[in-house]
């Protein structure tokens, strides 16, 4: 499990990490170590310096249209096999939802001298907590906590980027996440209680020759709620090779990416500033 806290957060394997995107350091030092969720409680008026991002990087404005005809898919009428972003009558009642986010905002909560316990640097630790947007979850559970930001133009709780796995169903608290639409403009997906937000990542994008595309999505902060969102990351196994499937590639359709695997891209964000780029931009053969 990973926990992240602008964003805290933890998660489950896993890890726990808090991140907002002017930051990309973990700390696994007990000695200077201040969480974002303890600057948002001590109600500084300004952003700390670190957490403020260049003036190309800001969300410019704070307030963006809704994404209102984001489509829902009630999986008791499922007539496609249509992957679509919210999901419905999924089997999980709301009480055991609202519960798992009660939970999140209790350990999120705790002293930050109980929470460092489980800092890490190590991408390949199975349960770890940090404050950076350089982690990533072998499979399983990520939750994160987005601190109220008393400057929320200025900062984000996570910067453009896509999910490495196959599928991510995401349950979060409010609203928050952004996505990125084929104009490359910002649109913030609403909050349906009950409901679960699926979005696809680099994996199916990759195994699609192209033809699926992963979400790129973002998460802005506000200056007065805390946001949780509890993320279920659905991946290959760690040294499993994957590719374009064969039946999706020929002359009209030539092979579009390099063959990799969840261990390759836990190398590359170990080593490069995933803030940069994309690690499926790297894998382009036709860019």
């Amino acid at each position: 499990m990973e926990a992240g806290d602008h964003q805290e957060g933890a998660a489950s394997s896993s890890s726990s990490s808090s991140k907002t995107s002017g930051s990309s350091t973990t700390s696994s030092s007990t000695t200077s170590f201040t969480s974002a969720l303890t600057l948002s409680q001590l109600g500084d008026a300004h952003v700390p310096q670190r957490y403020v991002l260049p003036p190309p990087q800001r969300p410019i404005n704070p307030s963006y249209p809704n994404l209102s005809t984001l489509p829902i898919l009630d999986l008791s009428s499922l007539q496609s096999s249509s992957l679509r972003p919210h999901v419905i009558n999924h089997g999980i009642p709301l009480s055991v939802m609202k519960d798992a986010l009660s939970a999140a905002k209790e350990f999120f909560n705790l002293p930050v001298e109980d929470k460092i316990l489980l800092g890490s640097d190590n991408v390949h630790a199975p349960v770890r907590y940090g404050t950076s947007i350089n982690h990533a979850v072998d499979k399983v559970m990520a939750v994160n906590c987005y601190p109220k930001c008393p400057e929320p133009e200025l900062a984000l709780g996570m910067p453009s980027q896509s999910d490495y796995g196959s599928i991510t169903i995401l349950l979060q608290s409010c609203p928050g996440l952004q996505i990125m639409d084929q104009n490359k403009n910002w649109i913030s997906v609403p909050d349906i209680e009950g409901a679960l937000l699926v979005q696809m990542g680099d994996q199916m994008e990759v195994l699609s020759n192209g033809q699926y595309k992963s979400v790129v999505h973002r998460v802005t902060v506000s200056d007065e709620n805390n946001r949780l969102s509890i993320a279920s990351l659905h991946s290959l196994s760690l040294d499993k090779k994957i590719e374009p499937a064969p039946m999706l590639v020929d002359s009209e359709h030539p092979k579009s990416y390099k063959e990799f695997s969840f261990r390759d891209f836990l190398d590359y964000i170990t080593s490069n500033d995933i803030v940069k780029g994309r690690y499926i931009d790297t894998l382009k053969e036709n860019p």
